[in-house]
């Protein structure tokens, strides 16, 4: 049996396809939602879903949740006197639906069809595929939740149109837009905020309670209190979405400390986060290359989007009223069913081609050079982000000095135009024939393919010679000796010009132009980037000046025509 599964930050879901249908399936307490919680009981047992949450109040120190921030990293929770992975604390959750369908149908489940959030890097997708291989589950397929909600909704039903999903769960945010037409659903752009999701308004609001209390609370960052607390915000939130009003309110030794809130005030608290919404917005719709007013729906996903204060914010962004005529809770679940029956190829379903987008650029670092001037550690995107995959690029660099005898090709992924802000992948080591500086040409191809695989080919055309590197591994991880490199490289810095806050900020905006635009708009951001850097090397404080208000004055000109 094939079954289509929602790994969420906050709860969990699975579903199968029975009768032509998508069909959630209920654990042992009845309830459609597992939350992704995983505790150990006093005897070291393990205990998984609601169970292990309500211990997150009483037994902090046994019990832990939003792992699934954590994927793809090396970090670790430690649990009594066993230390678990994030992929381990995700198999346990997906050990536990697995049981649920087998208690449910009486037949073994061996593959599932796993939704991950459209955001996720190559290292977060392999980690869930790890996660649901400890569980005892065969993972062929990744679905991007944007994907799988469109496929629940029924827009695989229509004949042609364009639409956006709008996915915010628990603990990350999506935006995706597709294009349905001739039995294809084209992913057309996908952008999103791993770090924005219910959890985060419930953190605001406990900061909020703390701060209006002033000091009158016992010691917050205790682990008991602070889990107390998120309950509490969470209660409060969803309260305040049917009511106009609700006290927060923690007891403790006998004391009571409370504070009312209303709508309006927690409109207020919740203003920046709720801001972070509209830049990806805006950026999938950059790269999408379509209008609001081109758009025919709006799909709300995850259980945020069940806030009035989002769905207004959502109304007013797009000037309609989304559709939500689906549990934005169980949408992602069902359409995962969908998928895997797709997969099975049910006979009761239409069969569809789902097409994806890689969210990230893939590239190299390279060197150039300024007339006598080298600067070193630039991004060369060669898969800019959004191209639809499989896809295959290819890029032309030469080598930089007289009888260079090897060209190390490092591989990153990132958005920034330095290397050093973006994700390292890999490396490949490339003997080259002895020449003058330019001489030797290489031709740099970078592979892409749905199962998240990388593969980099450089072929050397003065001498027919290929070289060949496979990334696999798990980026973004950093050693305890990186990590103490980087502190003491920093305690070594120096105030210099580019340091002053004016400068800095020009910089910032330059690498977020950067990382907005693509294909010339961002080699011209790169160029301005470049050349204001190298102003500021010279240290001359007019020349740095005027340059400034030049390059300030192309920004705006540039995203006026945004």
């Amino acid at each position: 049996m094939i079954v289509g599964i929602d790994l969420g930050t906050t709860n969990s879901l699975v579903a199968v396809w029975r009768d032509g249908a998508p069909q959630l399936v209920a654990n042992a307490l009845g309830s459609f939602l597992t939350p992704s919680v995983v505790g150990l009981d006093d005897d070291g047992q393990v205990l998984v879903g609601q169970v292990a949450r309500e211990r997150l109040q009483t037994h902090p120190q046994l019990t832990t949740a939003l792992f699934k921030r954590y994927m793809g990293s090396a970090h670790e929770v430690r649990l009594g006197k066993r230390s678990f992975r994030p992929e381990e604390l995700s198999a346990l959750v997906l050990k536990s639906l697995k049981a649920d369908v087998e208690r449910a149908f009486g037949e073994p489940v061996s593959e599932a069809v796993i939704s991950v959030p459209a955001y996720f890097s190559d290292a977060q997708r392999k980690a869930t595929r790890v996660a649901g291989e400890l569980a005892g589950l065969k993972v062929d397929k990744l679905i991007n939740e944007p994907t799988a909600a469109a496929l629940a909704y029924g827009v695989h039903q229509k004949e042609q149109t364009t639409f956006l999903v709008f996915d915010l769960g628990g603990g990350t945010f999506d935006v995706s837009i597709l294009e349905r037409f001739d039995g294809v659903m084209e992913v057309r752009a996908s952008s999103g905020d791993n770090f924005l999701g219910g959890e985060d308004l419930d953190d605001a609001l406990v900061k909020s309670f703390v701060e209006r209390q002033a000091g009158n609370l016992p010691d917050a960052s205790q682990p008991l209190l602070r889990q107390r607390l998120r309950r509490e915000a969470q209660r409060v939130r969803h309260a305040l979405g049917q009511q106009d009003s609700a006290t927060f309110s923690l007891r403790d030794n006998g004391r009571e400390w409370c504070e009312a809130y209303t709508q309006e005030q927690l409109r207020q608290i919740l203003e920046p986060l709720l801001e972070r919404l509209r830049g990806p917005i805006e950026r999938a719709l950059r790269d999408a290359r379509i209008r609001v007013a081109d758009l025919d729906e709006i799909l709300l996903v995850g259980g945020t989007t069940r806030m009035p204060l989002v769905r207004k914010l959502v109304a007013g962004l797009f000037g309609r009223f989304p559709s939500m005529h689906l549990n934005p809770d169980e949408v992602i679940a069902q359409g995962a069913a969908i998928q895997a029956a797709l997969k099975a190829r049910d006979a009761a379903l239409e069969e569809v081609v789902l097409t994806d987008v890689c969210p990230y650029s893939m590239g190299i670092e390279t060197t150039q050079q300024h007339g006598e001037h080298f600067e070193g550690g630039r991004y060369l995107p060669i898969i800019e982000r959004n191209c639809v995959v499989p896809v295959s690029r290819v890029e032309q660099v030469q080598t930089l000095h007289d009888n260079q005898r090897e060209v190390l090709l490092k591989i990153f992924q990132g958005e920034s135009r330095l290397v050093k802000d973006n994700i390292f992948l890999g490396e490949l080591s490339v003997p080259v024939p002895p020449r003058k500086a330019g001489e030797v040409v290489l031709d740099v191809r970078f592979t892409y393919d749905n199962n998240g695989l990388l593969e980099a080919d450089v072929k050397i055309p003065m001498t027919g010679e290929s070289h060949r590197l496979v990334i696999e591994n798990n980026p973004g991880v950093l050693s305890r000796e990186e990590v103490a490199a980087k502190l003491k490289a920093l305690e070594g810095l120096k105030v210099h010009p580019r340091e002053q806050q004016v400068n800095t900020v020009l910089l910032a905006r330059l690498d977020r132009l950067y990382q907005e635009c693509l294909g010339e708009m961002r080699e011209y951001v790169d160029r301005l980037a470049g050349e204001f850097q190298r102003v500021l090397e010279g240290q001359d404080e007019r020349q740095i000046r005027e340059h400034r208000s030049a390059v300030i004055q192309r920004l705006d000109e540039l995203e006026r025509g945004f």
